[in-house]
């Protein structure tokens, strides 16, 4: 099934809207959302068929054997040096990069960086619900994890490697400055903007993917979905976890992924500045989702055997079982039985989350009130990211996957 041959919704728009609703129970109420928005739903039907357009124009143009072809060094000339610096630069490219590079009127850089600084300050418990409810929680639904498994890319022995490029990414893009035009964070959102257009262009054609049932392999809305796990499902997330979020907090997270998602290709009119108009939204996604599909289960056990491998530098075998243990007792409270049994886990008491709401609550709610324990925080955070890119790369060089030529 090829795109200009569909033209409705796929079949897995509102295929399980009960499911959802139950799931979004306690979403619905925290985004006090009072009766479903029917035009939000339709646009999010129609936005399964859409894609990011100046992403997909440089993909076709990479696999092009004419006189527009880029090539991949020609994209990182342009990354690293601007798009001036590349000689005759073909148009599809400097389309690309006149887009990435306009910095819209709305962005604010001490803002953006605000937010890095508090993401920053969340530190496990940013990583743990990012892993937890974000990337595991969003298993319990087909489409996007049947792409996974499709290219590979959370399977086999690159499960590890991907769970650390997914952190490095988030850790990039939290850092100081870091979104700003030559930042870590800025740079890698434009190579992932790529990778998402080459995946849709790799799985468009033929009968790989099925269009008419799934929409397109990485469309508008399941994009609009995944930023709004970043961002105002991490807010609920990490305060769940006992986190001190105030409401400057909250505004400089949400302003640091909508330009994030500005950069990504996500369409304008879902990149929210405020927290509540984000869930009500990532409530609307859910009611919009199919029911879980083999591909859930698969990609589930896929991350439970990957702790098998994580790096440490003392008593591996005990830490290893330990980070299994801790993440299964973890996703207890945040998928609830019901949710851990449909990927195929074990269910385990959640002794770890106790553990950690307690800790979190001296720590952000007592001790980082004060300049000694704020610092303190900051501290232990950094160590955290370093930890957590170890246990992902052991002492290779974290960095995000190589784009074939």
């Amino acid at each position: 099934m090829t795109l200009d041959t569909v033209v409705a919704p796929p079949a897995r728009f509102r295929a399980a809207e009960a499911r959802g609703a139950r799931i979004g129970r306690v979403l619905k109420s925290v985004a006090r959302v009072r009766a479903v928005d029917e035009q939000q739903m339709a646009l999010i039907g129609q936005r399964f068929m859409e894609r990011d357009e100046i992403g997909a124009a440089l993909a076709l143009a990479m696999r092009s054997p004419g006189d527009d072809k880029v090539t991949m060094a020609q994209f990182h000339q342009a990354l690293n040096h601007g798009i001036n610096s590349v000689e005759a630069a073909p148009p599809a490219l400097r389309d690309f990069f006149a887009a990435v590079d306009t910095v819209p009127d709305w962005v604010d850089f001490d803002l953006v960086n605000r937010g890095a600084e508090a993401y920053r300050r969340f530190g496990q418990s940013a990583a743990d619900v990012l892993l937890q409810v974000s990337l595991i929680g969003g298993y319990r639904f087909g489409g996007p994890t049947d792409l996974l498994v499709a290219t590979g890319g959370m399977t086999g022995d690159t499960t590890r490697r991907r769970l650390g490029e997914t952190q490095k990414w988030a850790v990039a893009v939290s850092e100081h400055d870091g979104m700003r035009r030559n930042g870590e964070g800025f740079q890698l959102t434009a190579h992932v903007r790529l990778m998402h257009a080459l995946v849709n262009h790799r799985f468009e054609g033929g009968d790989r993917w099925d269009i008419a049932k799934w929409g397109l392999p990485i469309n508008q809305s399941d994009q609009g979905a995944t930023l709004g796990l970043f961002s105002g499902t991490l807010l609920v997330g990490v305060r769940a976890l006992g986190v001190r979020v105030t409401a400057e907090d909250s505004r400089a997270v949400m302003h640091l992924w909508k330009y994030v998602g500005w950069l990504i290709g996500v369409n304008d009119d879902w990149l929210f500045d405020d927290e509540r108009e984000q869930l009500a939204f990532n409530y609307h996604v859910l009611l919009a989702q199919d029911d879980i599909s083999e591909a859930g289960p698969q990609l589930a056990q896929g991350i439970m055997d990957a702790q098998k491998s994580l790096h440490f530098r003392r008593f591996p075998r005990l830490g290893r079982a330990y980070t299994r243990a801790r993440l299964l007792s973890m996703l207890r409270p945040f998928l609830t039985k019901e949710g851990v049994r449909d990927l195929e886990l074990p269910v385990r008491l959640p002794w770890a989350s106790v553990g950690v709401f307690g800790r979190n609550l001296v720590n952000h709610h007592v001790l980082g009130r004060t300049a000694w324990g704020d610092r303190r925080l900051h501290k232990k955070s950094a160590k955290n990211r370093d930890t957590i890119m170890y246990r992902h790369f052991g002492p290779d060089t974290p960095e995000i996957g190589h784009i074939a030529a």
